[in-house]
């Protein structure tokens, strides 16, 4: 299958017009210019690759904290339809059996491609900036805890998110570092020079920077200080609820090639306000924007298209800047495979952008949908 465009970001790429040949799940060849044989989708909108989500809770009206695949296959349907080709399960605090019971179901449907991993944000957070977690199963991090729970992961663990000042948070994150899975500073008092030695320890990301940690002061420059001086990737909700627009600039601007955008999203994503669970909580949305009842943001209703759009139309930021946060940078970052790009031997994920950055059409692994 040949499929052409009159533009094609790989995102290393612009191609104008460019074209993909596409084989089997795979994607054969792409080149700009005159394509190698017959059309068979000619397509009139900007051709990018699958959105890759490394910080989803759910969508759909379904969660991936309720451990069943039905509740999965919901969920990552839900986004495939915005043009999210990979997702990484994001898992909030929860009891030990919860927990466990979820990341191993997860971890099924990170065999069978369905999933790209998982994230486990909690239960190693601060109380003082839980967010939208239960912090009656706030805990700190023990060196047996961690093994058993990534034994439980089988090696679909990605991404834990930690407090590091927590007691034994700095060894937890060396310990994760040596597992290989990403340590990321979040939900943390961390002070900077505790920060620090997080990244210092192992750490190599930040877990929705600004949110839910000690913020930038001239005098004590917190976690977010920390994280932007240093080589660390970090996540940033786009969604004008999360964040101000001027602080998307802000931190784009300071992290360069190291942000990545991430929807936080909970099951209310691509469905309709009302009452939800995120965990054990209650959550209320209204107009598009999550809740816990003391008003507390409790995560968002986001899609990976919408968060490309709003950074663009709104920030006022180029897509060639932020498609690579939405697709090969963070693949690149949590060691995802053959996806994120439009090159040869990767997976064939893709999206068609309207002129007005609308999802148009969505292929994921050769096949529309």
């Amino acid at each position: 299958m040949i499929v052409t465009a009159p533009l094609v970001l790989t995102p290393a790429r612009a191609l104008a017009p460019g074209w993909v040949e596409v084989s089997g799940d795979s994607i054969a060849r792409v080149g700009a210019g005159t394509p190698p044989g017959p059309v068979d989708v000619p397509l009139t909108g900007t051709l990018v690759p699958g959105f890759v989500d490394t910080h989803v809770h759910g969508g759909g009206g379904a969660s991936f904290d309720a451990g069943t695949a039905a509740a999965a296959v919901t969920v990552t349907d839900a986004h495939l339809a915005h043009g999210t080709t990979s997702m990484i399960a994001s898992l909030v605090t929860m009891s030990h059996e919860d927990m466990d019971r979820a990341v191993q179901e997860l971890a099924s449907l990170v065999a069978d491609g369905r999933l790209a991993g998982i994230h486990l944000e909690g239960p190693w957070l601060s109380p003082l900036h839980r967010g939208a977690h239960d912090p009656t199963l706030l805990e700190n991090p023990t060196p047996e805890r961690i093994a058993k729970v990534l034994e439980r992961g089988d090696g679909t663990i990605r991404m834990v998110t930690i407090a590091p000042e927590l007691p034994g948070g700095f060894e937890a994150v060396a310990q994760l570092a040596t597992a290989g899975v990403v340590a990321a500073v979040g939900h943390t008092d961390a002070t900077y020079e505790q920060a620090a030695r997080a990244l210092a320890s192992g750490a190599t990301a930040g877990t929705h920077l600004f949110n839910a940690m000690t913020p930038l002061n001239h005098r004590a420059p917190g976690a977010v200080g920390a994280l932007l001086d240093s080589d660390a990737v970090v996540e940033l909700i786009c969604d004008g609820v999360h964040l101000h627009p001027a602080t998307i600039r802000i931190a784009t601007d300071l992290a360069q090639d190291r942000f990545v955008l991430v929807t936080d999203a909970m099951a209310a994503a691509a469905s309709a306000d009302g009452d939800y669970r995120l965990g054990p909580l209650d959550v209320f949305v209204r107009d598009g924007v999550a809740r816990l009842a003391d008003g507390t943001i409790a995560g968002s209703t986001l899609t990976m298209a919408r968060a490309v759009q709003f950074c663009v139309t709104v920030v006022g930021l180029p897509l060639e800047v932020v498609l690579p946060a939405a697709t090969s940078r963070a693949a690149e970052h949590l060691g995802l495979a053959r996806v994120g790009s439009i090159e040869p031997g990767y997976f064939a994920d893709l999206v068609e952008l309207g002129d007005d950055l609308g999802v148009t059409r969505v292929m994921r692994r050769g096949a529309w949908i």
